[in-house]
């Protein structure tokens, strides 16, 4: 029996935590978590998960990984779309990012942050992708 998926939600609110402190740094502004944003037309409420108080810097965070055996997670990669979107239609003045934890797998050369930037960035419109290495709290912006 496969292993249950009912600590992801928590794995993903750490992540997200993590990902808070770690960009407020980086960026040198404090987030809020889960603030909710008029996006399209007509306008409707969407919740980010990070959101620069001086509503600039706005992101989403996926704490995903290659599946066990190294395939793609063609779900997942589904929803890093979606994300995407939605941080699409938002104002290009604004910085829009999607933040990845450093996923490696034996059996690809790259981290799953690079391999979705080289599969979409014709797709990113202005979205630019952020890694978090867990392993030593490190920061590094893909394809910028």
């Amino acid at each position: 029996m496969p292993p249950s998926n009912n600590q992801n939600p928590a794995r993903g609110r750490e992540f997200e935590a993590l990902a808070s402190t770690l960009l407020t740094t980086f960026f040198g502004v404090q987030f809020q978590n889960g603030y909710a944003i008029e996006i399209g037309d007509p306008p409707k409420k969407h919740r980010f998960d990070l959101v620069s108080t001086d509503l600039n810097i706005i992101g989403e965070c996926k704490n995903y990984s290659w599946t066990e055996t190294g395939n793609i997670p063609s779900a997942k990669m589904a929803f890093l779309n979606e994300a995407v979107f939605y941080l699409q239609h938002l104002k290009n003045t604004q910085n829009r990012f999607l933040v990845l934890r450093k996923d490696i797998h034996e059996r690809h050369v790259e981290t799953l942050a690079e391999y979705y930037y080289r599969i979409n960035r014709h797709l990113l419109n202005g979205v630019f992708i952020i890694e978090i290495d867990i392993a030593n709290n490190s920061v590094k912006t893909i394809g910028v």
